[in-house]
């Protein structure tokens, strides 16, 4: 069942927001050892170079989220892609997703790339990306190799999005 969605630029003062933010914090403890959790917290993902989505039901409750930091001037990375427990499977994430490649490939990305968990908890998360053209890479920007950690990037220049779900 997919759902009708709002995603909006999200200025991170909303306490559903907050909430949110910390249950995707501690689901990434509960799942990887601390020196393997790369998600940001509230203040990390207020810095310049990250635009954070908030993306909402038709009923006004918050569904999830998404961020964009720019890493240089032609390469992306995602963060905080987060949907709420109630609200998986109904579209929320990939409408997100294609919200986040829409926006670099506006702002002259060439590249676009993420770091998700390599346990069996995020498996989910790796078929979303690799449904969207995503492919299995070696570490970038200040990431280093780690065994719990998935890296996986998108080349935009060569994306057509007439093929995505």
């Amino acid at each position: 069942m997919t759902t009708s969605f709002t995603i909006r630029i999200d200025d991170l003062r909303g306490r559903a927001i907050a909430e949110l933010l910390q249950e995707h914090l501690d689901e990434m403890h509960k799942h990887s050892p601390p020196e393997s959790v790369h998600a940001l917290d509230l203040e990390a993902l207020q810095k310049p170079e990250i635009t954070f989505w908030s993306i909402w039901s038709e009923d006004g409750r918050l569904v999830g989220c998404g961020a964009l930091k720019q890493l240089d001037e032609k390469h992306g990375e995602i963060k905080s892609m987060r949907t709420k427990e109630g609200f998986r499977g109904r579209g929320a994430g990939r409408a997100m997703l294609r919200h986040i490649i829409d926006e670099a490939r506006a702002r002259g990305y060439t590249r676009l790339s993420l770091e998700t968990g390599s346990m069996r908890a995020f498996e989910p998360a790796r078929q979303l990306y690799s449904n969207h053209g995503f492919t299995v890479c070696g570490p970038f920007a200040d990431y280093e190799l780690d065994d719990n950690s998935t890296f996986m990037t998108l080349e935009l220049s060569n994306l057509n999005t007439s093929f995505l779900p």
